[in-house]
């Protein structure tokens, strides 16, 4: 990955499956994270063409910040909240 290359990043939820998206808009290359409700993730790379953004945002995505992509991306958390007990 190139430290130099700002990449844009997009959020969607559907019936408790969250999507996540990171797009490097030099390459036109991406990671697409689905985080499932029973807590399992997914990760696929993606080749889009040069409009993908606009396709994006048309399926309902909105653009959001790195934060929450790349603590999924980094397994820092998990798909879903678990609170852990008091001992």
């Amino acid at each position: 990955m190139n430290k130099n290359i700002v990449h844009h990043y997009f959020r969607k939820e559907d019936e408790g499956i969250k999507k996540l998206v990171q797009l490097n808009p030099i390459h036109f290359t991406g990671i697409e994270i689905t985080i499932h409700p029973s807590g399992a993730v997914d990760a696929n790379e993606m080749e889009p063409d040069e409009d993908i953004s606009e396709k994006i945002v048309a399926r309902g995505f909105k653009e959001s910040s790195a934060l929450e992509f790349n603590l999924y991306f980094s397994g820092a958390i998990s798909g879903q909240y678990k609170p852990q007990e008091n001992t």
